[in-house]
């Protein structure tokens, strides 16, 4: 399966610690080397901003999505290639996943949780078979995998919800982790 647009989930903030946004630059520039079209929350704040702001500067292509209610709120970011205007949160969610060969997670809040076990949950329901890619900077995803263990010993879902993303250390091994899928 050949790669050409990574949807990316992460954070609105950009997190307390640097390596946060040195990752998320990071990122930008390896998926603008790669070729590789960002999709993501279509924010100018945080690590989204951070992210599309690279890939931009980096000669990339960024599409970005974000509710109408969401434009001001997180300073939509006017450098895009591309800016789609959805009405809610849920067709912003469906419609970056439409755009992308495969899902990538940086840090971020709760909206990057939820947005994180959908699409797990819709793999392992077998709505899907994109590779998702955890950047697991500073151990920031750690506790995910002791959450879908404990889910796994309460007998709530099978073992093979550990087998349905790959986490990574840092930004760097993203694309060569997809090429190796």
């Amino acid at each position: 399966m050949e790669i050409k647009s990574i949807c990316v989930f992460c954070g609105a903030s950009k997190g307390n610690n640097s390596a946060y946004l040195n990752s998320a630059r990071n990122l930008g520039i390896e998926l603008a080397s790669n070729q590789i079209r960002l999709i993501y929350g279509g924010g100018g704040s945080g690590l989204m901003g951070c992210l599309a702001n690279s890939v931009i500067k980096s000669g990339g292509k960024v599409t970005g999505v974000i509710p109408r209610y969401l434009k001001n709120r997180e300073l939509e970011n006017r450098n895009l290639t591309k800016l789609e205007v959805v009405s809610d949160m849920h067709e912003r969610k469906k419609r970056m996943f439409d755009l992308a060969d495969g899902i990538v997670v940086l840090p971020g809040g709760i909206g990057t949780l939820e947005e994180t076990l959908e699409v797990i949950t819709w793999k392992q329901l077998g709505m899907h078979k994109k590779p998702i890619i955890i950047v697991n900077i500073l151990g920031y995803w750690h506790k995910l995998d002791s959450l879908v263990k404990d889910t796994i010993n309460a007998g709530f879902t099978g073992k093979q919800t550990l087998t349905l993303y790959q986490k990574v250390e840092k930004p760097e091994e993203v694309v060569p982790a997809l090429e190796n899928l």
